[in-house]
């Protein structure tokens, strides 16, 4: 890769991971994902902005970029940590051994993480929210943006090209060709959409009142591009990104996409049996609805649809007096991401004792979910628990649609 220029003195350089990990060790990038860092050069002082970790090759490929741009040993005065987690900082006790005097700019929680995490701490100095560090040419200013998504979190403002570095927010899962979102291809704008909201399902949803939080904060700034550590640089609707994961921060508290998302799992075909009738009567309302198997589908892919939709069913067999363990474990991923507030269906059938409702009647009231109805029945589905599901289901999707 040769680093991409965004403006006069300002590269990213950056590195594209495959699919062979799963990111922080939980979920899955099919297509991959991509690790951005950013030179600026002004006429007296040089920055990095954010690292990487020596991840499928990733140092080797920015220190070549580096190596291009001419930011060697002794030609770097500065690196601006705006994020603490590894994929950003792994390889920060390398890079700071091929740099000894470089200064670390960071925020001032992020110091001790310096410490702990690289046993590093000569040059490390704590900015404050709205200190601004003049490069010559180029003003950098830093702003507080606390748990998006970690509490050290911050972000840097180019102030001459108006180029916000933004770390983690407005990021995204992927790989792509071209490094800004005006150069992008039809299939690859389809994947960036899907792979932006998984993203942010998964690695922001929690922080979500931050989110919000901080686009208020960012809201005077002329931003006329957004260059994120993941995903690509947007300079043509920077202001769609921005709105956009404004959008994906509402859906924690509401409003939400009219739509429905069906998670189930079936032991024998029991709880399955009934499955049809459901979706039958959503549909029947017209509202969209995502129908998603557990374990067969991983519990990334089915956080992102029931993230931005009203409605939720979930259907899953009591197993040996319990819910049925995979869906267990992806109502916990739910509650922690902070799903709540979703109008929602249970069915499911039971052998000789139930008890998996029990266990969902303490996930629905930690989640605040509003349940319009449970459909528990032993052994197979009778037409008449057909034709229950049918008109819950379609009901529920009439109070979605409003």
């Amino acid at each position: 890769m040769k680093p991409d220029t965004l403006a006069d003195g300002v590269f990213r350089v950056a590195a594209k991971i495959g699919n062979r990990d799963l990111f922080e060790g939980i979920w899955p990038i099919p297509d991959g994902v991509m690790l951005n860092s950013y030179v600026v050069k002004g006429s007296e002082k040089r920055v990095l902005i954010d690292l990487v970790k020596d991840w499928d090759g990733a140092l080797a490929a920015v220190n070549k970029q580096l190596d291009d741009l001419a930011v060697g040993p002794g030609n770097l005065d500065y690196i601006v940590i705006n994020h603490m987690e590894p994929d950003h900082t792994g390889a920060m006790a390398r890079i700071v051994a091929a740099y000894p005097e470089v200064e670390i700019l960071c925020s001032a929680k992020a110091v001790p993480l310096i410490k702990h995490f690289y046993k590093i701490e000569k040059n490390v100095r704590a900015v404050a929210d709205g200190e601004k560090l003049d490069l010559g040419g180029k003003t950098l200013q830093f702003f507080m943006t606390p748990n998006i998504h970690w509490p050290e979190t911050m972000m840097t403002y180019l102030e001459e090209d108006q180029i916000l570095f933004s770390c983690d927010a407005f990021g995204s899962f992927g790989r792509y060709e071209s490094c800004f979102d005006d150069e992008l291809t039809e299939e690859e704008k389809t994947k960036l959409f899907s792979e932006t909201e998984r993203y942010y399902a998964n690695i922001v949803s929690s922080f979500s009142s931050f989110v919000t939080r901080g686009i208020a904060k960012l809201a005077l700034l002329g931003i006329r591009m957004v260059a994120p550590s993941h995903g690509v640089v947007w300079r043509k609707e920077p202001e769609k990104i921005i709105n956009w994961y404004g959008t994906l921060a509402t859906y924690m508290n509401g409003p939400r996409e009219k739509e429905v998302a069906v998670v189930w799992s079936s032991m024998y075909g029991n709880t399955e049996a009934l499955l049809s009738s459901i979706v039958k009567g959503l549909e029947s309302e017209g509202v969209p609805v995502h129908v998603l198997q557990v374990p067969q589908t991983h519990e990334s892919f089915v956080l992102e649809k029931v993230w931005r939709s009203e409605g939720l069913v979930i259907g899953m067999p009591t197993y040996e007096y319990k819910m049925f363990p995979p869906m267990y474990h992806v109502l916990d991923i739910l509650e922690r991401s902070h799903v709540q507030g979703r109008k929602t269906l249970r069915f499911g059938s039971f052998g000789w004792s139930g008890g998996a409702q029990k266990q969902f009647d303490e996930f629905s009231t930690a989640m605040k979910l509003d349940c319009k109805g449970v459909i528990e029945y032993q052994g197979s589905p009778t037409e008449e628990d057909k034709k229950k599901a049918y008109e819950l289901a379609k009901a529920m999707a009439k109070e979605i649609k409003g």
